[in-house]
């Protein structure tokens, strides 16, 4: 069973609306234990939040006629409502039962801990599109909504604060203003979005827009709180004023190359399947890197075979395009995409590995079977895959390429940096080289 706090209380059994309590209260009372599962919630605090503080005499036996009722309706789903000491307490199964707050508050603690600002935003993404709305939107007013979900509100505008920050890391600059702007009357005074909202408006070429937002929230903050704003957002405000070169898109991450709105890693290896095995770091390294892999959306996916000419542009458009349309289904390319990956690096790195080529092997027959061969204005002919792959296109793509390589006798010239932090393969043909062509890798050590 579905339930959604995060917004009008709703619950959902295999997808259809569930009506569970026949009054607001009982809604009330039920989303209280949903804010806790399996803590016990008193009798007493039920009844201030029920009733906010002026409770009628027969709160009490109230209480237990709405839990009673509730727990026949919860019945038919495998849900238990246990009395405790003074109180209730929902038993939920976290893998038989979904709440949209645990799943946020997981996606956040998600992207607290990831390494990269391309890990963190799609973490954020997802959490921030759980809200439909204020909390219990249907149910409470904005008194009982401090009460019960103060934090979560709270948590909500951090998070949106932080995304923005990754997103600013990221070069994303009018993505802040498209996630930011409708949010600028609502939000005024919190200066931690201003402060984002301004270094990307400054970074769009907005600059006299960015001082104009300054000014009005250093008005609305003197007129309805009477302070000034804060030492941060006044540092960044002198910085815009006087151009401050600093504040301009951030540096490419190192060995980077800026395709489209994509990162993509440098080409090193002369070979695109060696270069799809390149788009992970850290090949050598345990436990898993963070930060270490450049896939970190299916867009990223279909830019890069394009990148590599294994896709024509209209193509990768067409890609892009059916994977906004199909979010589930582009996630689950991309981990086709990336598990593939891991078997073609073993095929590659050990010709040992018959488990890996049976994997490999058999990815390169299903593409061959959608293979057409085509001429291109230069007079020469090319394999392209046909946009009948769906998003399965660059993984067939890469497996065409790596049959080709394994095929070639250059397939025993595949080396593999040594550096933990790298572990990219490369070809060598003089069999003298022992690093990858970054600079930095092998730096530290003896060669």
């Amino acid at each position: 069973m579905e339930f959604r706090l995060l917004g009008p209380f709703e619950a959902r059994h295999d997808g259809e609306r569930v009506l569970l309590g026949s009054r607001r209260q009982e809604r009330v009372l039920l989303a209280v234990l949903l804010l806790e599962p399996g803590a016990a919630v008193t009798t007493d605090r039920l009844i201030g939040l029920l009733w906010n503080g002026e409770p009628p005499a027969s709160a009490r036996a109230t209480v237990h006629t709405y839990v009673g009722r509730l727990r026949a309706a919860l019945r038919p789903y495998g849900l238990r409502v246990d009395t405790r000491h003074d109180g209730y307490a929902l038993d939920l199964d976290p893998d038989e039962h979904a709440v949209d707050i645990r799943e946020f508050l997981d996606l956040v603690g998600q992207a607290a801990v990831a390494g990269d600002p391309g890990e963190k935003v799609p973490c954020y993404d997802r959490a921030l599109a759980l809200w439909r709305g204020p909390l219990l939107a249907d149910l409470t007013d904005d008194a009982l909504r401090d009460r019960l979900g103060g934090r979560l509100a709270e948590l909500r505008l951090t998070a949106l604060e932080q995304r923005a920050e990754a997103q600013l890391a990221m070069g994303l600059h009018d993505r802040v203003l498209a996630d930011l702007t409708p949010l600028a009357d609502e939000l005024p005074a919190r200066e931690g979005l201003v402060a984002v909202r301004m270094t990307a408006m400054y970074r769009a070429g907005r600059q006299a827009e960015a001082l104009a937002l300054y000014e009005r929230t250093r008005a609305h903050l003197a007129d309805e709180l009477g302070i000034a704003p804060g030492p941060a957002l006044g540092t960044l405000h002198d910085r815009i004023l006087r151009a401050d070169p600093r504040l301009d898109r951030p540096p490419a991450p190192l060995y980077a190359v800026r395709v489209g709105e994509e990162w993509l890693p440098w080409s090193t290896s002369g070979h695109p399947a060696l270069e799809f095995c390149n788009t992970y770091a850290g090949w050598h390294h345990t436990p898993r890197v963070p930060g270490s892999d450049w896939l970190r959306t299916y867009r990223t996916l279909a830019v890069w075979a394009g990148h590599l000419d294994l896709a024509d542009q209209g193509v990768v458009a067409q890609l892009v395009d059916r994977a906004e349309r199909r979010p589930d289904e582009a996630e689950r390319a991309l981990a086709e995409a990336k598990e593939f990956r891991t078997r073609l690096y073993a095929c590659l790195t050990d010709p040992g590995d018959a488990r890996a080529f049976a994997v490999v092997a058999s990815a390169a027959r299903e593409a061959a079977r959608g293979a057409v061969l085509t001429l291109a204005p230069d007079g020469l002919a090319h394999w392209r895959l046909t946009p009948a792959a769906g998003l399965r296109l660059p993984l067939h793509a890469t497996a065409r390429a790596a049959a080709d390589l394994l095929t070639d006798p250059r397939r025993f010239t595949i080396r593999s940096c040594p550096s933990d932090d790298c572990g990219w393969l490369f070809l060598d043909s003089t069999g003298r080289r022992r690093w990858c062509s970054l600079s930095t890798c092998g730096a530290t050590r003896k060669r």
